[in-house]
């Protein structure tokens, strides 16, 4: 909970807490084990975070200190985005807190942008890497490809081209530590755990299997019983249950394809409240894919029926936080054991190479999509061929928009500025502006 109560704003500064914490600061994980638990969890869908604080759990003291860890990790972002989500439905129409989120989504988008940047300085390193992101920023902007069908092509690309080409292909290389390195704390720490011990085998693998597929399961399935597959709530738990298991690249590669689905299919929130929630999940603790939670709650708040906004809103939120997050159990604790026959396996590590690239792709697509709608006011929709574009109406440009979000970008990339800090000043700038322009009004 500690960890999770001092990381904003994506996963690399829940890593560095991490770290920080359990390396160095507690002694609980010895260095070597730290990197091979994080090179098995970006192998996963999901945010690689709480998966990382899962398996440190499970290592630790097996499925309890993974419970404990993984539930700990979430609860404090949980809680902080669902009192957000309350007062932000409730009090949406207030001006103030239109000021605030003014200058909020400017500075998201900066964000995005530096985080465009840096995932695409570690994966762009070969002239494929750089194709293969081209070819699913197209199929993604262009023609609106299916997010799963980008990625699944991607490792199938990447798969073949660690076998036939793997000097080109093998750009995301496994941390190395020497063989020799040794942590006498910790080992004894692990016995005492007792999961240092455990050996895989396959009837315990289909035992956590059945296990945990069953716990994930289980909401959806009495959602059916009690209300129906066309009920909001069944409709967000079958939604973001499919989520839980594309979700490879964190949570910026997902959320073009969570926006655009929550949007234009289901009619859950309107594009620019995408960009709230996503402000609202780099400025609260914990994993920023707790940005579903802002969106479940939107949808069952809009469609409550005789429950009632503020009560379908939480109920909303439970249900896909339960089904966003119980998968990442059940690769943990299905997966962990097996881990030392995943490492080193060379056509997985470039499959996950081009995973990376595409996920570059994904997240320019996402990046243009936000400045539209952060930067222009009307935006028109040209399609033919099968393919389709937004294009912006020049004159709707919003002035103030662009220069907080380049000031905002400026401010991370040149002068190093936290995430956190340069959210608070946009939010106080644009708030600021906003409620000025209001007022000369």
């Amino acid at each position: 909970m500690r960890i999770a109560a001092l990381s904003f704003g994506g996963p690399a500064g829940q890593i560095a807490v991490m770290h920080r914490i359990l390396v160095e600061e507690k002694r609980w994980i010895g260095e070597s084990r730290f990197l091979h638990a994080l090179n098995y969890c970006m192998l996963l869908p999901g945010p690689e975070a709480m998966q990382l604080a899962t398996y440190f759990g499970w290592l630790l003291h097996g499925v309890r200190g993974g419970l404990v860890a993984g539930c700990l990790f979430v609860l404090p972002g949980f809680l902080s985005i669902l009192a957000l989500c309350v007062l932000y439905a409730s009090f949406q129409e207030a001006s103030l807190v239109q000021a605030i989120f003014f200058g909020i989504k400017a500075a998201v988008l900066a964000i995005v942008i530096e985080a465009l940047l840096r995932i695409g300085k570690r994966a762009l390193k070969t002239w494929p890497m750089y194709l293969i992101a081209a070819s699913a920023f197209v199929a993604i902007f262009v023609f609106d490809a299916p997010f799963p069908l980008i990625i699944a092509m991607a490792a199938l690309v990447g798969f073949l081209g660690g076998r036939f080409d793997p000097g080109r292909f093998l750009v995301i290389k496994a941390h190395e530590t020497p063989d020799d390195e040794k942590d006498s704390s910790t080992d004894a720490v692990l016995e005492a755990g007792g999961s240092a011990r455990i050996q895989p085998t396959w009837h315990g693998a289909l035992r956590t299997a059945l296990t945990w597929g069953s716990i994930w399961a289980a909401p959806i399935i009495v959602l059916l019983l009690l209300v129906g597959p066309d009920h909001v709530f069944t409709q967000l738990a079958v939604f973001f249950s499919k989520l839980a298991v594309m979700t490879f690249g964190g949570a910026y590669a997902v959320l073009a394809y969570m926006a655009q689905e929550a949007v234009q299919t289901h009619g859950w929130l309107a594009p620019g409240e995408m960009l709230d929630g996503l402000g609202m999940a780099e400025t609260t603790p914990g994993p920023l894919i707790q940005v579903v939670q802002f969106v479940g709650f939107l949808g069952g708040y809009r469609d409550a029926g005789m429950m009632g906004p503020v009560a379908s809103g939480v109920v909303a939120s439970v249900i896909v936080t339960w089904v966003t997050f119980a998968p990442c159990f059940l690769w943990i604790f299905l997966g962990a054991p097996f881990i030392e026959k995943l490492r080193g396996v060379k056509l997985l590590t470039a499959a996950l190479s081009a995973v990376t690239a595409a996920v570059v792709g994904v997240i320019l697509n996402l990046a243009i999509w936000f400045a539209l709608h952060v930067v222009f006011a009307r935006l028109d929709e040209v399609r033919g061929y099968g393919a389709s574009l937004l294009v912006p109406d020049i004159s709707s440009i919003d002035i103030a928009s662009v220069v907080i979000a380049a000031a905002s970008l400026v401010a991370m990339l040149r002068f190093k500025v936290g995430m956190l800090t340069v959210l608070l000043v946009s939010a106080a700038v644009g708030a600021i502006y906003y409620l000025g322009i209001a007022a000369v009004g």
